[in-house]
């Protein structure tokens, strides 16, 4: 069941890569938008397919997915990519022009710490009794950082600047986009209203929202996910205590 569960996660997420390389290429679609599509099909496509197939992973198959996910990501090297056009276009569809040419390094670099976050904290949270809380802050990721760049980009008339990973050059984030981080961790949070006290509730509702959202404002350009996540999860074991 394992291993039917990988191979369809991965054939679908790869022909959505291809998908929106080829809008990319051939349409002139933004990469910040089919950059996103990769993103949301991350997050979602996997759940869907675990709760369809009935397949329940645990920590050991949490990891042989995180060292897959990055793996995976070395035949975007250049000499491969630019020997393959299928893996080319695919690359195509979140290789976004103000990130060359570090968009592999920034990515891969990303989702390895990610990872590392996501394994560590979920870990951490089951042996204090908070595994109900595991994905409140990958849900907060996926949507809220998911939408805010879409959004920044075709609404954000409020601009400001971060910088990126070991770069001194800055990049624009807009508070249009910083506002659907904001909105969504309210949104998300009170879907695990019965996983809180009634006063840790309230405190986490008045607090948590804020804190995400200055998070992912002030975390280094393409490197939201493991700020956000690392955070989070500490922000939730902190609520724990009161």
């Amino acid at each position: 069941m394992f291993e039917l569960n990988q191979l369809v996660k991965i054939t679908i997420l790869l022909l959505i890569q291809y998908g929106t390389g080829k809008l990319v290429l051939d349409r002139g679609v933004k990469v910040n938008y089919t950059r996103k599509i990769n993103h949301f099909a991350l997050f979602f496509i996997p759940m869907y397919l675990d709760e369809l197939l009935s397949y329940r992973g645990t920590i050991t198959v949490v990891l042989l997915n995180a060292v897959l996910s990055v793996g995976l990501l070395s035949v975007y090297i250049k000499p491969i990519r630019s020997r393959v056009p299928f893996i080319n276009t695919m690359f195509a569809s979140f290789d976004r022009p103000e990130d060359k040419p570090h968009t592999l390094s920034w990515l891969s670099t990303q989702v390895a710490v990610g990872w590392l976050v996501v394994l560590g904290m979920m870990s951490w949270m089951m042996q204090i009794g908070l595994e109900g809380l595991q994905f409140l802050p990958i849900f907060v990721n996926a949507i809220g950082d998911g939408l805010a760049e879409p959004v920044g980009v075709r609404f954000g008339k409020h601009k400001y600047k971060v910088y990126a990973l070991f770069s001194k050059r800055k990049y624009v984030r807009s508070y249009e986009g910083s506002a659907c981080v904001y909105l969504t961790t309210i949104i998300v949070f009170l879907f695990f209203q019965s996983s809180f006290t009634p006063l840790q509730f309230w405190i986490g509702l008045g607090t948590f929202p804020i804190i995400m959202t200055l998070t992912e404002a002030f975390s280094p350009h393409t490197w939201d996910t493991p700020f956000l996540l690392g955070i989070g999860y500490l922000s939730l074991i902190g609520l724990s205590l009161i």
